[in-house]
């Protein structure tokens, strides 16, 4: 019985403590006030509702309203960047087989006396090895091994760059919500207006011949017939 006494007295007294304890490490531990939510629409670029588009107003764009021959050249904007085209595009685009008008004052013979920024020479260059097929089997063009190259100067424009519009786009005017600082850094004193690739540059990091800044090995030379990885040579 006194054994009894003494273990009720015991549970007692220690729930007393810990219920001590535990209060003055709740007031101990009172965290402030929750700050003040933020919404959803404060997070981005983007200041009206984000569950539906009523009310919802992309900003305005202006493109260049100034006819061809009459406009601002517009400087690159980084080192032989396409150049933007600085005049109204209306009714010249989409560009086709039979009718591209860029070509009517960008042509090289043309270009100085219609003002306008004439087509470089990498534009008349021809880039592509020219294949055949010998009794039934495809002949490359060139020896890479052997650093050949397949590049050819034409008088016409080669049909890689006919269609303009893939590189040289209408330059628009408006109210960007995120401010461009991009500072180009131009490698060549009328990098802003002229193109630099042309001459020397065209073969530019070509030389792939053992001995010089190669990217062609020793090992590769060595095994540049294997059939490991072909058809006729795989093991799987």
């Amino acid at each position: 019985m006194k054994t009894m006494i003494k273990i009720s007295v015991g549970l007692v007294t220690a729930t007393l403590l810990l219920t001590g304890c535990g209060s003055d490490g709740a007031k101990s531990s009172s965290s402030p006030a929750v700050a003040q939510q933020i919404s959803e629409e404060s997070l981005g670029l983007r200041k009206t509702d984000l569950y539906t588009e009523e009310g919802t107003v992309a900003e305005k764009t202006e493109y260049r309203t100034a006819q061809a021959s009459t406009s601002t050249r517009i400087k690159r904007a980084f080192q032989d960047a396409p150049p933007m085209i600085p005049h109204d595009t209306n009714g010249m685009l989409p560009i086709k087989v039979g009718d591209n008008q860029c070509v009517t004052c960008h042509m090289p013979e043309m270009a100085p006396a219609m003002g306008a920024t004439p087509i470089p020479v990498s534009h008349f260059t021809d880039f592509r090895p020219r294949g055949k097929i010998v009794n039934g089997m495809f002949v490359e063009a060139v020896d890479n091994y052997k650093n050949e190259v397949a590049i050819k100067e034409h008088t016409s424009l080669q049909g890689a760059r006919f269609n303009c519009s893939a590189c040289h786009a209408p330059q628009s005017e408006g109210n960007p919500l995120v401010e461009n600082t991009f500072e180009p850094v131009f490698t060549s004193k009328d990098g802003a207006e002229k193109s630099s690739w042309s001459g020397s540059k065209l073969t530019e990091a070509l030389d792939t011949v053992i001995g010089g800044p190669s990217y062609v090995t020793k090992d590769d030379l060595a095994n540049k017939d294997s059939k490991a990885g072909t058809l006729e040579g795989a093991a799987h």
